[in-house]
């Protein structure tokens, strides 16, 4: 069709599977449209426990390929993010386990060994009564294990391939819904409202990764499957510290499940997930009472310091799409990908579950399953380019932070250190765009709102409040409708992001 803009690949879902997939394909040089209906990573990528992590339950379950992909991912994202992601120690208690000692220190000396581990420290053991690590537990009785994984900013992480995707010529369209498509032989030919209105495209190949929606996109293509989705819920709350040290502690809980407390924007603790199958819509899951009595008796009967419901900061819930492997149990149901490609026509590729951590790996089964559509694209490349401001020098953040203290001195220290531990080395882009401009709410100024709307799609205070940054956990209520009103005068139009 004549005027009708053409892309090798269209991409319908902007979370973190997407996001990864259109990173990959604009560095092999194929032309890459996403378009998201809400914001980047609105839904399922921004509602995770926030681990970069191999999935030591998963052991448990014999999934040891799923297990090992993951673990050799933890290191190669720490090495390509090092701003977002960072290790992290988690303990686990032994005494009152309901596993046995060797079958924890069994698994814990497979995860040690599974993934190629390198960088991050091995499993240690320790005195909970002597040890710091201890403090703030109610049990201090006996020995301990620790190991290493990595926490991550996962709505972050979202945005980062986004912007090294557009970087590379790819086109982001977020707040963009695919409305109709048509297959023929050898194209797809699509149309989408946005912002801007209506718009007619045209693809070689349609990808669906559109998470929890990817069997409903299926239905409205009048396309069928052989593979399924289970929804599965997982809610977290977060509360005032409960303990101090730097570490995480693995909960084991009565019912053999497991909950994580993890140490959560300096002055809180981040404990989650339930998981519960989900039948309803998946687009705005909210906490419920049960989730809520669940989570609270874990840490009643983890840690010293007494909280109830009143302490609660903040709840998020999200649904899993996970590749529907016929567990009767949620928890249970595999956290391991599925990738369905059909080639009855236009090809179309839709992505069945996945896990945070194995999204840069499930890219490039994606583009490996397409190489005969596209001989000619080139090697798998991720593994090893820094995603955006993940350029650091040697000595990671901490030389970054002093760096910044040196080129900017007249700027506060605190400031300086959260633009660098969010944007990495692209801090320097909002440190040295001229004038930092009016406090909207904390040190959250004109510039930093800029650059976020000219160059991370951010449109909407909640956007940048808790997808962008985590800035809504340490400001005061009338810092959104503030910033709206900031929003509202900013011409979003304007950037090449919209």
């Amino acid at each position: 069709m004549s005027g009708t803009p053409t892309f090798d690949l269209l991409i319908v879902g902007g979370g973190i599977n997407g996001a990864g997939i259109a990173r990959d394909a604009a560095g092999r040089g194929l032309k890459v449209l996403l378009v998201e209906k809400d914001d980047l990573a609105s839904h399922t990528s921004s509602a995770s426990t926030k681990l970069i992590h191999g999935g030591l339950r998963y052991l448990e379950q014999l999934e040891f390929r799923l297990v090992r992909e993951s673990l050799a991912e933890r290191e190669r994202l720490w090495r390509i993010a090092p701003h977002i992601v960072h290790p992290l120690d988690f303990v686990v208690q032994q005494s009152g386990s309901t596993r046995p000692a060797w079958l924890v220190r069994l698994g814990l000396l497979l995860y040690d060994h599974l993934g190629g581990r390198k960088r991050l420290p091995p499993t240690r053991t320790f005195d909970l009564a002597t040890d710091p690590r201890g403090a703030g537990l109610k049990n201090r009785a006996g020995k301990a294990f620790a190991y290493a994984d990595c926490f991550v900013d996962d709505s972050r992480l979202v945005i980062l391939n986004a912007m090294d995707a557009a970087e590379r010529g790819a086109r982001i369209a977020t707040r963009t819904e695919l409305v109709h498509a048509e297959r023929g032989t050898e194209m797809w030919q699509a149309t989408l409202i946005g912002s801007q209105g209506q718009e007619r495209v045209s693809a070689r190949v349609l990808v669906n990764a559109a998470g929890p929606w990817v069997a409903d996109l299926l239905r409205r293509l009048h396309l069928e499957s052989r593979r399924h989705i289970r929804l599965v819920k997982g809610s977290h709350i977060v509360l005032p510290r409960l303990y101090a040290g730097a570490h995480a502690v693995l909960i084991q809980n009565p019912d053999r499940r497991v909950v994580f407390a993890i140490p959560f924007e300096r002055d809180f603790t981040l404990v989650g997930t339930t998981d519960s199958f989900w039948e309803g819509e998946p687009g705005s899951p909210a906490i419920d009472d049960a989730e809520v009595a669940y989570l609270l008796d874990s840490v009643h009967r983890t840690f010293v310091r007494p909280v109830g419901r009143d302490d609660i900061v903040w709840t998020f819930s999200g649904i899993r799409p996970l590749f529907d492997d016929g567990s009767r149990s949620a928890a249970r149901v595999t956290r391991d990908y599925s990738l369905d490609l059909d080639l009855q026509g236009a090809p179309v590729l839709s992505v069945f579950g996945g896990k945070l951590t194995t999204y840069r790996r499930l890219a490039e089964q994606v583009l490996h399953r397409l190489h005969p559509v596209f001989p000619r694209t080139g090697e798998p490349w991720t593994g090893s380019a820094p995603l955006p401001g993940g350029d650091l020098p040697e000595r990671g953040p901490a030389e970054l932070i002093t760096r910044l203290q040196t080129e900017f001195s007249e700027t506060s220290g605190a400031l300086l250190d959260r633009l660098a531990r969010t944007y990495g080395t692209r801090a320097r882009q909002i440190l040295s765009a001229g004038e930092l401009g009016t406090a909207i709410a904390g040190d959250l100024t004109e510039s930093e709102v800029r650059h976020l709307v000219e160059h991370e799609w951010a449109r909407t205070a909640e956007d940048i409040l808790f997808r962008r940054t985590k800035l809504g956990l340490h400001l005061p209520a009338t810092a959104a409708p503030r910033l709206e009103e900031v929003l509202r005068h900013m011409n979003c139009g304007s950037t090449h992001a919209a």
